[in-house]
């Protein structure tokens, strides 16, 4: 992996040689503008995910997601709090749980639906009674590591915008939980999501924002992602604006954050987080 060194300047040298040595100055300036940072950033992000202590690493396993699952779907949502309860009286922390226990009851609900082993009422009060929990621990989240302000800006919307249908209630869980590790970061998160993406176009010209984030489920093409994509990009304020996607679309294809002219993608909220401040100091440096 080449450092900083090595590249810094390399477009420079090149065009010094001028006249038909143009073309080769040009490929220079792309590698070193483009494809070096975003080969910098996935080495960054490998390094900081290696590094997280032992201490970090998910505690739960799928026995404890299905149990709580199950617990969620009922429609007392207290035998769920009692089940949070219990885990952190255990010393497990709210970002564990977040991840690796809410997070997880959210996907399976979705494959539960999509295996017929349960209807879209069940789904339903599920995903309802999971965003009542982050909504609850929300406070508690935010005080549980020291938050420093930035000043740095975020929106988050989620593609397409449809509450009303499971797929899109598990978009707006999961878009939720990425606000609230942005919030305990320190970031200024924009409230309210965009109700359609020429709202959203119309909210980044006249705001200003250091990332715009969007959360994709499978049902949308890469195609209309990409145009939305574009259109933030031409319409934004802030010219070097960063684009992440998450979602059940990139989950298992991370690859195709390149297809849609995105930036980064988000697995989860800590990482999503980690992505942000290693895109934003290579932008930077690009300006």
């Amino acid at each position: 992996m080449p450092n900083s060194d090595e590249t810094e300047g390399t477009a420079v040298l090149f065009a010094q040689a001028g006249g038909p040595h143009l073309e080769t100055a040009q490929l220079a300036r792309t590698i070193e503008g483009e494809i070096i940072p975003r080969l910098m950033l996935v080495h960054r992000m490998e390094a900081a995910g290696a590094a997280l202590p032992l201490a970090d690493r998910p505690a739960l396993g799928s026995a404890e997601v299905a149990e709580f699952a199950q617990l969620v779907m009922s429609h007392d949502i207290a035998e769920a709090c009692g089940y949070i309860e219990a885990l952190r009286t255990q010393g497990l922390s709210l970002e564990t749980l977040f991840l690796d226990l809410l997070a997880p009851a959210a996907r399976l609900l979705e494959e539960m639906w999509q295996a017929d082993l349960c209807d879209s009422t069940d789904v339903t009060v599920g995903l309802c009674h999971l965003q009542q929990l982050l909504r609850e621990y929300s406070p508690a989240f935010e005080t549980e590591v020291e938050s420093h302000t930035h000043g740095r800006r975020v929106l988050w919307a989620s593609l397409p915008n449809t509450p009303c249908c499971t797929f899109g209630m598990q978009n707006a869980f999961g878009l939720r939980m990425a606000e609230e590790f942005f919030r305990r970061a320190g970031w200024d998160v924009w409230g309210g999501s965009p109700g359609s993406a020429d709202e959203m176009v119309s909210i980044v010209r006249r705001e200003w924002f250091d990332l715009v984030g969007l959360t994709v489920n499978t049902d949308t093409a890469l195609e209309q992602v990409a145009a939305i994509i574009r259109a933030v990009r031409r319409a934004s304020c802030n010219h070097a604006v960063g684009i992440m996607v998450s979602g059940s679309a990139f989950a298992d294809h991370p690859e195709r954050v390149t297809q849609v002219g995105a930036d980064a993608v988000a697995v989860d909220g800590r990482q999503a987080i980690l992505q942000a401040q290693s895109l934003l100091g290579l932008m930077a440096r690009r300006c």
